[in-house]
């Protein structure tokens, strides 16, 4: 018979075993890191914040590609223009540091990404690869891309994220390699992915937002090891998402979820989680002082975008543009506010919704749809209020003897309805609605119950990980199985039996 030493050893050298297993490993090729299942929070989460914030929001002219269109290969001359009649002759891109500065603000929503190094350069902290040109040594003088962190972590329950660009406009590695066709790797192998890991290591994002990809191939940038080294073995290994800019061939092809381009949107379900980032300032995604108010989206313009984007299952990113000082703009803030009142009103509609088998109405093209996970709620989106109208008639629902029509954002009572012609479609009676009322004033929902099935079904749409994984928060290092852990309370069991045989004897 075995010794209770001897059992101890062999139930600890496969609970080792065990262990090791019961987490995914990934090689760094695209075959095994697309199969990685997107965590489960980002699915749920559908709305979040992107901050465009960097040394382009001091002179704030043109836009985030400030300095490219000042000192690039083709540069716009009214730029040039007001650069001369605003600043000395000899005044550089980075004197603009001096004059950064930082104050905190409030956010909210689900998820925050902020812009921790643009293509100029300039990293948000103390980057040890970017050595003076850094907000800590140029500048505010502060870790920006640290106090952030905190401050959201500590202070909301927002998911953090940062956008990080590989590549930088002026930089002679970078400059260098591109020279001889990128066979050289001198930038990306002793600047960029260090310091890209360095990012990850320091503040441990969720959300890891690549960008300025475009010109070299994923080689380049060691894109799979890199990914298989975030997915295997970074400290947000089993929470972090990530995008598709990791080469000028990844684009909607390899990744976490895809953007494939800025202001994606495309209107129908695809079979694999995406984003649609999208900014505020139809002209920029930094803060510009140039603007006027007909180049910012209404607020009607912003939820239409979220709606949409919602319903064919993406993600909706809104990019806002804070000044110098880290002040967001009143024009931004009152957006952020309205989307704020909506969300409260409509985000039964909007968070931990699915893509419903119509994702736009089959008759009427100004109403959008999602569907609760168990199927019990259809909520359709009326973009525009129909006028001179006391009905409102949508083509998809099928319904039942038994459904039930409520406006979100009212007093929650039932809405008359009638079946449209034929055997399909529902016509709302709006006549005892009070707009004026309704804690929402633009983009109505309407929650549908009790709706009859059919056999119309949805594409297969990526697959996205267990509730183990659905949230970013506490210890997210090694996922068990269910199985393992009742592998472990019979060994616990068995052990328990021998140190009680022990005692006896």
């Amino acid at each position: 018979m075995l010794s209770f030493w001897t059992k101890l050893i062999f139930i600890v050298l496969i609970l080792c075993s065990f262990s090791s297993l019961s987490v995914q490993q990934y090689t760094p090729d695209w075959a095994s890191l697309d199969a990685r299942p997107l965590p489960r929070w980002y699915d749920e989460s559908k709305v979040g914040i992107f901050i465009h914030w960097g040394l382009y929001s001091v002179p704030a002219i043109a836009s985030e590609w400030m300095w490219w269109q000042w000192k690039g290969k083709n540069p716009d001359q009214s730029v040039i223009d007001y650069m001369a009649a605003n600043y000395p002759p000899d005044w550089t891109y980075a004197d603009f540091g001096a004059q950064f500065r930082a104050d905190l603000y409030d956010l909210f929503y689900r998820y925050v990404v902020l812009t921790s190094k643009h293509h100029e350069g300039y990293a948000m902290w103390p980057s040890t690869f970017s050595f003076n040109w850094n907000s800590m040594h140029v500048g505010s003088k502060r870790d920006l891309v640290g106090e952030l962190a905190a401050a959201v972590r500590n202070r909301t329950n927002l998911v953090f994220g940062l956008y990080y660009s590989l590549f930088e406009w002026f930089n002679p590695l970078y400059l260098r390699d591109k020279s001889k066709n990128f066979t050289t790797q001198d930038y990306s192998k002793t600047k960029a992915i260090p310091e890209l890991k360095e990012m990850i290591e320091t503040y441990k994002p969720e959300i890891v937002w690549s960008d300025g990809e475009w010109e070299p191939y994923a080689a380049y940038w060691n894109s799979t090891q890199v990914l298989a080294w975030l997915y295997n073995e970074s400290p947000v290994k089993t929470t972090v998402v990530t995008n598709d800019r990791w080469g000028r061939e990844t684009s909607c092809t390899h990744g976490g979820f895809y953007t494939c381009s800025d202001r994606f949107n495309p209107g129908h379900l695809i079979d694999h989680k995406w984003e649609n980032c999208f900014t505020i300032d139809k002209q920029s995604w930094g803060y510009r002082r140039t603007a006027n108010i007909a180049d910012y989206m209404t607020i009607e313009e912003v939820l239409s975008e979220i709606v949409t984007t919602v319903s064919t299952g993406g993600n909706a990113l809104v990019n806002v543009g804070p000044n110098m000082h880290g002040k967001i703009p009143p024009i931004f803030q009152e957006r952020l506010q309205q989307m704020g009142l909506w969300l409260k009103a409509n985000g039964e509609g909007i968070y931990l919704s699915v893509p419903w088998k119509y994702q736009n109405d089959t008759i009427n093209s100004d109403v959008w749809y999602t569907s609760s996970k168990d199927g019990r709620y259809v909520y359709a989106f009326l973009l525009i209020w129909p006028k001179n109208t006391t009905e409102i008639t949508l083509g998809a629902p099928l319904t039942s003897a038994s459904t039930v029509v409520t406006i979100l954002g009212s007093n929650g009572d039932s809405l008359q309805w009638k079946t449209a012609n034929g055997d399909r479609g529902i016509v709302i009676d709006t006549s005892n609605i009070k707009l004026h009322l309704l804690e929402s004033q633009w983009v109505w929902t309407f929650r549908l119950t009790n709706l009859l099935t059919d056999n119309t079904t949805l594409p297969t749409i990526q697959q996205t990980t267990s509730t183990a994984q659905s949230t970013p928060r506490g210890n997210a290092n090694i996922s068990f199985s269910s199985s393992f852990l009742l592998f472990v309370l019979l060994c616990v069991f068995i052990l328990c039996n021998n140190v009680s045989i022990i005692c006896r004897t």
